[in-house]
């Protein structure tokens, strides 16, 4: 088989599987049980503002969709229990928060570094030293 034939059949065949790959990445992945939408409160507007000013980082709060899971401590991942959750789902961050930690700063606030680093993963210079969004580091500031 000459070059040029060979280039002719796999880059066809390559495109179709990039495109195909690219795909998989579009499906958003399940929300927890039990979540529905919820508007953002009107406090989230000032602790997004705090959390930006902490880590030095500008975002969009406007950007983010909100989930809650009603009248729940903490609600089941593929990564175990949580209480809150922040993903991205393609160009949409995403924040789900258990019922009972809606009004709970440090939590809302922590899914909202999560949003502004736009990763998941706590390094310690953002959630510890800058922001003190870890119930250990939150606690101590508040003392």
């Amino acid at each position: 088989m000459r070059p040029a034939s060979i280039h002719r059949r796999f880059v066809p065949a390559l495109a179709i599987w990039l495109v195909a790959a690219s795909c998989t990445g579009l499906e958003p992945s399940a929300l927890p049980d039990g979540a529905v939408p919820m508007a953002a409160p009107a406090e989230y507007s000032e602790w997004y503002a705090r959390t930006e000013a902490c880590a030095e980082l500008r975002g969009a709060l406007e950007g983010i969709e909100w989930y809650v899971v009603p009248d729940v401590a903490t609600f089941e991942t593929d990564i175990g229990e949580k209480v809150g959750l922040w993903e991205r789902v393609g160009n949409v961050s995403r924040i789900t928060i258990a019922g009972y930690y809606v009004e709970n700063e440090m939590v809302v606030r922590h899914e909202m570094l999560h949003d502004l680093l736009e990763r998941t993963g706590h390094p310690t210079e953002y959630f510890v030293n800058r922001c003190h969004l870890t119930w250990e580091s939150w606690d101590a500031a508040e003392s």
